[in-house]
């Protein structure tokens, strides 16, 4: 057998140190929640004093541990909720809404479901955009929010739900009115229309529902529709009649009356009556007409025989 110089042997010894070292470091750096087998009560007491010291991220790994390490425990179902919970304060919405969800599919009858569904809805909640930007999660929110008041709406969260279901319609609807107002200034009227029409149709209890209906008294007027232009106007006098839009739209329904009318006339028309004027008694329906006054009868002329001198 060859024998090594005592310098070979010391080579070849920290050659082969070098692959032991690096894997001691590559341990080193793995996260904290690397699978340790512990008992089920001392995982969720650390998850639990992780969470109270404000590290929500790492508090909803463990959590996640415990499930991990004892998917049929009494605690794993809670586990679950904790994380799903420790994601959304971390503001990892993603995770909580994945965490929630596995929540639900597992356990869809447990008390706690409806604070779970609760937590998906909160989550998208929290990343609505502003009207500006892309809607799909606020959509989302809205659909999350409607279920939870469809499926629990007994609880106690159905109550905040419904409230934060109106402020999302609310933002819904100012989207339309963003977008719609951008097709207007562009002169894309019939555009326009259908985004002023789906605040009108969709969502009327929205602050934006007086603003669409005196937007699409415009974009009538501009397309040549008097008639559409005036009922909707009267349906904004109707339902909002001491707001500003209702008498805006009434400025530009007698001015653009007026500018009709003038042009009529300079074209050679018979000069407009007094009743064709907004406010005059013949543009009411279901107003009678006042009566014409009646005629005083003639008074008859006397008899020829009845004159002095004529002949009986």
């Amino acid at each position: 057998m060859l024998k090594l110089s005592r310098s070979a042997a010391l080579l070849i010894a920290c050659a082969c140190a070098v692959p032991l070292a690096g894997c001691a470091t590559g341990r080193g750096n793995k996260s904290d929640t690397a699978y340790v087998a512990k008992d089920v009560s001392s995982l969720y007491s650390a998850a639990k004093r992780t969470m109270d010291s404000g590290d929500y991220a790492l508090a909803a790994k463990l959590f996640d541990e415990v499930e991990r390490q004892h998917p049929y425990s009494v605690w794993a179902r809670r586990a679950q909720l904790m994380s799903a919970f420790n994601y959304y304060l971390a503001q990892k919405y993603t995770e909580s809404i994945s965490s929630a969800q596995r929540f639900l599919t597992i356990h869809p009858g447990n008390a706690e479901a409806a604070y779970a569904q609760y937590l998906v809805a909160m989550s998208y909640y929290q990343q609505v955009p502003d009207v500006t930007r892309d809607q799909s999660s606020t959509q989302q929110a809205s659909d999350a929010f409607g279920e939870l008041i469809r499926r629990y709406p007994n609880s106690r969260y159905a109550t905040d739900a419904r409230l934060k279901l109106d402020l999302i319609k609310d933002h819904l609807a100012g989207k339309e009115m963003e977008v719609g107002r951008f097709y207007e200034r562009s002169a894309q009227w019939l555009a326009a229309t259908y985004r002023f029409r789906t605040v009108v149709d969709n969502y009327q209890t929205s602050s934006h529902a007086p603003e669409a209906l005196e937007r699409l008294v415009e974009c009538y007027v501009a397309l040549g529709l008097p008639d559409e232009a005036l009922k909707t106007a009267a349906v904004l006098g109707r339902n909002y009649p001491d707001t500003f839009w209702y008498r805006q739209s009434l400025r530009l329904l007698i001015k653009e009356r007026h500018a009709t009318q003038g042009a009529q006339y300079a074209a050679g028309a018979d000069s407009p009556s007094a009743s064709s004027y907004p406010g005059s008694a013949s543009n009411y329906p279901g107003k009678a007409k006042p009566a014409a006054t009646p005629k005083a009868p003639k008074p008859a002329g006397p008899k020829s025989n009845s004159y002095p001198g004529n002949k009986d």
